[in-house]
């Protein structure tokens, strides 16, 4: 989970470079933003190429808001369709002290942008005891005597 405040006269593409930095992803690959009303009905879908809905650096927070699209899902891996959802939860007044965008609250490891695995849901349960393994027995390891595990080999 992540909160931030934003300006809303960003472009997609400064918020998708943003988006990269924060989370740590890599910025070199392609990604699309699919908008969405709140109740659910699906907008336009919008990449760094035109897809016929304009492109990324066209497309501002305040041009999505201005049409109800107040769901943006981030797709940041196309291969394995990864996603994260983005929702307006608000509007607040511009403050020039501020430098936009910024991170105002966090909770839980940054997915990775690679894997289609993400375990960090203990974070958001209350039950956390039955997910974590609290046996002490150790894994019997044994080695033949001339090998030894990977990245323990003697130079």
């Amino acid at each position: 989970m992540r909160e931030y405040d934003l300006d809303s006269r960003m472009t997609l593409y400064k918020l998708h470079e943003f988006l990269c930095r924060d989370l740590c992803f890599s910025p070199d690959q392609m990604t699309v933003f699919d908008t969405f009303s709140a109740s659910g009905k699906p907008g336009r879908r919008i990449g760094m190429f035109d897809f016929g809905d304009g492109s990324m650096d066209m497309i501002t927070l305040e041009n999505t808001a201005a049409r109800k699209e107040t769901v943006l899902r981030y797709t940041y891996n196309l291969n394995l369709q990864l996603a994260l959802e983005l929702q307006l939860e608000g509007e607040q007044e511009y403050n020039r002290r501020f430098s936009y965008p910024m991170l105002v609250a966090e909770k839980g490891r940054n997915p990775d942008q690679f894997s289609a695995v993400y375990e960090d849901y203990e974070e958001f349960s209350d039950n956390r005891s039955s997910r974590i393994d609290t046996s002490s027995e150790a894994e019997d390891e044994s080695f033949e005597d001339d090998e030894l595990p990977e990245g323990e080999e003697s130079i």
